[in-house]
């Protein structure tokens, strides 16, 4: 199979530090955050406004890759299930997709609401939510 190479755009800043006392999806009490870019990305912030909300692509570099089932959100009560099948991080190639809200923008600096990223996760991308009426 080819292989692809994913750079990292920039990093989370972020209180959450321990994958396990990390909330798993960010309407459980996931803290605002901060999206570093690096500098040579400056220009493709253009166009990002506060009150958005976009979406955001991390790369969960301290993911399980070797992962393929699980019990869903750890509950060993629950049968085990495909990695495809859930959001767990653990995955082949753990991508996280977070849908977070612009609070404000300063420089190559993203304030965020709720993201449940861990602090210095790398980010990948961010793109505009579409909704229907876009």
């Amino acid at each position: 199979m080819t292989e692809y190479t994913l750079r990292p755009i920039g990093r989370v800043e972020s209180t959450l530090t321990d994958r396990a006392e990390a909330p798993r999806q960010p309407d459980e009490g996931a803290p605002d955050a901060w999206l570093v870019f690096d500098g040579q990305y400056a220009p493709a912030l253009d166009g990002l406004t506060p009150g958005a909300d976009v979406l955001l692509l991390t790369w969960l570099d301290r993911a399980d890759r070797d992962t393929l089932t699980v019990h869903p959100r750890g509950d060993t009560a629950r049968p085990l299930s495909g990695v495809f099948a859930t959001r767990a991080p653990d995955r082949p190639n753990p991508i996280g997709l977070h849908v977070v809200h612009i609070l404000a923008i300063d420089g190559t600096r993203v304030h965020v609401r709720n993201l449940e990223a861990l602090d210095a996760t790398p980010i990948v991308d961010v793109k505009p939510l579409l909704t229907p009426d876009r």
